[in-house]
């Protein structure tokens, strides 16, 4: 019988990256930013550990990719949400906002990534990122002016302002979800309903 130890899983160079993002999102879910490592990756993908850092220089360029993703993951839910032509302006807002909370709610570690003091307070941001999350709330602001052109929200009111009120509340209700403060997630769907109630005109 062979004593030989069980070989390191072979991939090509993209599939080793996408499997890398991948395995480090579900262990940023399960363990946080404090458990999640180079070391700990390579060893749960199954690589050697100097085969991550072909793909990241060090833990901050792969949290700044996992936040990337996130980005992107969120604007393509975006999408869909108003490519849905069966239902109505206020119906697509409504469930812009439910979608938006829920996807908070349901990915806490990575919402705290994407939005978070670990990467912004500390200027810490590669350019790929910044390229995917500060055009995010340029779109934020493209899509109130819509609403507004909609007969959605107010149209005397400011755009920019409006825009950063709406996503202000959006995000104070993600973030009292998350933090467990005054509010858990038997309260999401009475909230969402308040915000849409509160920024719609009828």
């Amino acid at each position: 019988m062979s004593t030989a130890p069980p070989s390191k899983a072979t991939y090509h160079h993209g599939d080793l990256r996408a499997s890398l993002l991948s395995t480090a999102t579900s262990m940023l879910t399960s363990c946080g930013i404090e458990g999640l490592s180079l070391r700990k990756l390579a060893d749960q993908v199954g690589v050697s550990r100097t085969a991550p850092y072909h793909h990241f220089k060090d833990k901050n360029e792969l949290l700044c990719a996992i936040a990337e993703q996130g980005f992107e993951n969120w604007q393509q839910q975006t999408q869909q949400i108003f490519a849905q032509g069966d239902l109505t302006h206020k119906q697509k807002f409504r469930q812009f906002v439910f979608d938006y909370i829920k996807y908070a709610a349901d990915n806490p570690e990575l919402y705290d990534l994407m939005f978070g003091r670990t990467i912004w307070k500390q200027k810490a941001a590669t350019e790929p990122l910044k390229a995917v999350a500060y055009p995010s709330f340029q779109r934020q602001v493209d899509m109130t002016r819509l609403w507004q052109q909609q007969g959605l929200m107010p149209q005397h009111l400011d755009t920019l302002r409006l825009a950063q009120v709406t996503w202000g509340t959006l995000h104070g209700i993600a973030r009292l979800l998350i933090d467990g403060i005054y509010a858990d997630a038997s309260h999401i769907d009475e909230m969402c309903e308040t915000a849409v109630s509160l920024f719609v005109t009828d």
